[in-house]
């Protein structure tokens, strides 16, 4: 049995703009076309009723033309649920590995980022200098910024 990962979904009531955010901060480039989907065939998929979304892909950098996708998506109905936590059960976070926490780590504030944490360095013996912070996009979703060296 063959296994590709494919891409990460994420859902949001502005798709367009948390696509933005993840492309002007971590050069995501748009995978068209724009999805507009509805209809029983997705009903049955998500078990959603009536479920209706807008959004698209947008390539994660550094794997070229066919590495994985963020899937932003923006259902015409939103459940309001809980902040995400870093020590909640399920999904954490997604990650970027990056030449500079400094510069990206402002570029992202600026582009309507939290930080969660405080910029930290830990040694791991045999691995290397690991800087990392956790910082949220601006729906709250967890990303951690990390660099080795």
């Amino acid at each position: 049995m063959k296994v590709k990962y494919g891409h990460t979904n994420i859902i949001t009531k502005d798709w367009k703009q948390l696509a933005d955010f993840y492309e002007s901060v971590f050069n995501c480039t748009p995978v068209p076309p724009q999805r507009d989907q509805k209809g029983n065939w997705l009903e049955k998929g998500t078990g959603v009723p009536n479920a209706h979304l807008k959004g698209m892909h947008i390539r994660l950098p550094g794997y070229g033309d066919n590495g994985p996708t963020l899937e932003i998506y923006q259902y015409s109905e939103i459940v309001d649920s809980e902040k995400p936590l870093p020590n909640k059960q399920g999904f954490g976070h997604i990650a970027f590995q990056v030449d500079n926490i400094i510069d990206l780590l402002d570029l992202a504030l600026k582009n309507g980022a939290a930080k969660i944490g405080e910029l930290s360095e830990h040694y791991v013996e045999n691995v290397g200098l690991l800087k990392f912070i956790y910082i949220s996009d601006p729906d709250g979703n967890i990303i951690e910024l990390q660099n080795w060296s």
